[in-house]
């Protein structure tokens, strides 16, 4: 969408704007929008151009294909980023609630369950315009889960221990799934099932919207995953969990893995900055999935290799 509004009054302008965001469009120039092209978001522009007009603008809607100066993956980042943005807040807040609820009196928890059940609704409203799968989908979901999961307990009664993960799953012989354009946690999972789980497994990449597993595959960092971000775990973390490797070497990989993917610097070791613009120029001169888990292999052993001699 092209527009140009009027000056006055600047509340329109106001009403635009958030019209805008609430469709989830990105600005790929000061006054140009983009949404990707599906008839649901054609329909949207259609209504916010006539409220445009209406109100005195004028508005354009084109159907429009990049050539050069701006790339598709440029265009893709911007709607991933737009989105992250919002799932830091959701995330922030929900690191908040679980502070709250850690001192909050058994009478107070009713309103706690207020502001989850309303933080669920505008991660679902988030979730819909995430047309492209973004990262912080996963460390929402996982976080504002776990907070529900103790709200829901019974204040009066011994917290009881949650159930251990579901390590009866057959690690072996799987076909391991995961979203396309993978980064730090996908990479390491890949690295990590191949070395030390199984040799042979075989690795697909698939949207991350929408994908119906099949039978004998198993999903990581995928929303709904079987192996996924859990609370404030990333993927690589669960999966060491879940496979029962208790392991030092690996456990220092898991704390620069999740350094880098939940960008909070929880662990603060002083090789995550390298590691990570390592992981990156990796992702910048490889598009394809398999060649990025093919380059980040031998990082992640020479790492492996580095804490087992420290440990030494």
């Amino acid at each position: 969408m092209i527009h140009q509004l009027p000056s006055k009054p600047a509340y329109f302008r106001v009403k635009v704007w958030r019209r805008l965001q609430g469709i989830g469009a990105v600005a790929v120039r000061s006054t140009v929008y983009a949404l990707p092209a599906n008839a649901e978001t054609q329909e949207d522009f259609e209504w916010l151009l006539k409220e445009i007009v209406e109100g005195g603008g004028e508005a354009m809607v084109c159907e429009a294909r990049l050539i050069d100066g701006f790339s598709d993956d440029q265009a893709r980042a911007l709607f991933d980023a737009a989105r992250d943005e919002d799932y830091g807040e959701i995330i922030e807040e929900a690191k908040d609630l679980s502070t709250r609820l850690a001192a909050a009196p058994a009478e107070d928890r009713a309103e706690l369950r207020t502001q989850a059940a309303r933080l669920r609704k505008r991660l679902a409203d988030v979730a819909t315009i995430d047309f492209f799968g973004a990262t912080g989908r996963l460390s929402a979901e996982g976080l504002l889960a776990e907070l529900e999961h103790r709200l829901a307990e019974d204040a009066d009664m011994t917290k009881q221990q949650p159930e251990p993960p579901p390590r009866a799953l057959d690690l072996k012989g799987r076909t391991w799934v995961t979203r396309k354009g993978v980064h730090v946690d996908r990479i390491a999972c890949s690295w990590l099932i191949r070395r030390f789980i199984d040799p042979d497994a075989v690795i697909r990449f698939v949207p991350g919207k929408s994908y119906v597993p099949k039978a004998g595959e198993l999903r990581f960092d995928m929303f709904e995953g079987e192996i996924t971000h859990e609370g404030d775990r990333c993927s690589f973390e669960v999966l060491l969990t879940r496979a029962g490797l208790a392991d030092p070497a690996l456990e220092a990989i898991s704390e620069i893995v999740h350094d880098i993917d939940l960008k909070d610097s929880k662990f603060g070791r002083e090789e995550t900055t390298g590691i990570a613009s390592l992981v990156a120029g990796i992702c910048a001169a490889n598009e394809r999935d398999d060649q990025r888990i093919a380059q980040g292999g031998p990082v992640f052993d020479n790492l492996y290799q580095y804490f087992s001699t420290q440990r030494g």
